[in-house]
């Protein structure tokens, strides 16, 4: 790994990169940072950089909490190490270069609050039973003028939604995207106006897990230097105004065995039937991780096509679990399953190890799938929805963390320490949203992502 890390930085100095962004996301679906001279590389691949346990326990405004008893005390270390395999130069920051930070304890040892250590440990239970995951991405985000305190205001585009005539103002940025995800070695299938205020939608090509969420860091530090660097500046938030739909960050997922997609290609069966079963039978719990701030509870509702209920449908987009169908245009290796209640204030590592684990769950118990619904239960009376089946997800963070307390399976995916330090963090987000009222928290967490 030395000899790796120190022939890349003598390429990246010679190119004129002075500097090593190592990142990570925290419990709260924030990027976090050091950079390094390039000269250090080397040694920060085999050493790490020194950084403080409480990154585990930072809530979403900064504030540490210490009502976790296992980070409770300022003191204590660990080190951050550059994932040397996954390093890139940043296209719109040109002297600088980017890479993935593992968290790991003083003596080199795994340590329990590492997200990205969480979904290694979970692909490698996967490939122990036969399985790979395939995943990719889809970003919405809000777009606006540089400096502008919110969206509604200032949109940075006004329309009309998928329109191309919405872009034309935003060409500069659009022509940066393009470039930029390329340069940095981030699979691009597509991007477009989207249907909420301001709102911009890319998808990311399906990879291996840990270079999914890897590469979810990396598209938004892309997105957002190619903002600033065209006058305009980006919303990741959930939410980003009262009155219009959010912002989802819709996760993608595939299991294969042996080469083959189990999801595909028309329509799920055996494993991959059980495979959406496990997310279904999950789901409450599942969202607590894939959607877990104040914001995401205000955004997953019913009306504004954030899936509020649980079902599952075949290419329905009102379903939390959306089936996308292969085809013989397609090929079977194109079928999959969107998961919808999903969003940025995510950490991309820990949502993929919950999807995985729980997808897995259905696998080992064999669960049979439901039948798919076509229409939008929120447009049905309760009745008809309780003898369906269908009920409502987790509406408040309390309902949130009742469903997670209780999903033994994801308990032992995050594990004890993890889990304490996430719900930890939950609360202390929730007594600040408790003296805010929905605009100010929804402006507390406009550029937060």
């Amino acid at each position: 790994m030395t000899k790796a890390a120190s022939a890349a930085a003598k390429d990246l100095a010679a190119a004129g990169v002075t500097g090593v962004q190592i990142a990570w996301a925290d419990n709260n679906g924030i990027p976090r940072s050091r950079i390094i001279p390039i000269t250090g590389l080397a040694r920060a691949a085999t050493r790490g950089v020194g950084v403080t346990t409480l990154f585990a326990v930072f809530d979403t405004h900064d504030a540490i909490t210490y009502a976790h008893p296992g980070l409770a005390t300022p003191a204590g270390d660990v080190r951050l190490v550059p994932v040397v395999e996954r390093l890139r130069r940043l296209a719109g920051q040109p002297a600088l270069a980017w890479a993935p930070g593992r968290q790991v304890a003083a003596d080199g040892s795994p340590w329990p609050y590492c997200q990205r250590g969480v979904l290694e440990r979970a692909v490698a239970e996967a490939a122990r039973r036969g399985y790979e995951l395939r995943a990719g991405y889809e970003l919405e985000f809000a777009v606006a003028p540089a400096g502008s305190a919110d969206i509604a205001s200032t949109p940075g585009h006004r329309g009309p939604a998928y329109s191309p005539h919405a872009l034309v103002e935003l060409d500069g940025f659009i022509t940066a995207l393009l470039h930029d995800f390329g340069a940095n070695g981030l699979g691009l299938n597509q991007l477009h106006a989207e249907y909420g205020l301001a709102q911009l939608e890319l998808s990311l090509s399906a990879t291996d897990p840990l270079s999914a969420a890897d590469d979810q860091l990396l598209a938004r530090q892309t997105i957002h230097a190619a903002a600033h660097a065209h006058g305009l500046r980006v919303s990741f938030a959930p939410i980003v105004s009262p009155e219009v739909v959010g912002n989802g960050w819709h996760l993608h997922t595939s299991l294969w065995r042996r080469g083959r997609n189990l999801l595909g290609p028309a329509y799920p069966e055996g494993a991959g039937a059980s495979y959406i079963a496990g997310l279904l039978r999950e789901l409450p719990a599942l969202t607590a991780i894939t959607a877990p701030s104040v914001p995401s509870t205000i955004r997953l509702r019913p009306g504004y096509f954030a899936s509020a209920y649980a079902f599952w449908g075949v290419e329905n987009r009102e379903a939390p679990l959306r089936y996308v169908p292969g085809s013989e245009l397609l090929g079977p290796e194109h079928a999959n399953v969107e998961l919808k209640p999903s969003d940025a204030s995510a950490n991309p590592h820990l949502a993929l190890a919950a999807v995985l684990a729980t997808g897995l769950g259905g696998v080992e118990d064999e669960l049979s799938l439901p039948d798919p619904i076509d229409s939008d239960p929120g447009t049905w009376t309760e009745e008809r929805r309780r003898e369906a089946g269908v009920f409502r997800l987790p509406a408040t963070p309390a309902e949130q963390d009742a469903a997670l307390v209780a999903s033994k399976r994801l308990g032992e995916t995050l594990g004890e320490e993890l889990l304490g330090a996430f719900r930890a963090v939950r609360s202390s987000d929730v007594q600040w949203a408790a003296e805010h009222g929905t605009e100010e928290i929804i402006a507390a967490h406009l550029w937060r992502y």
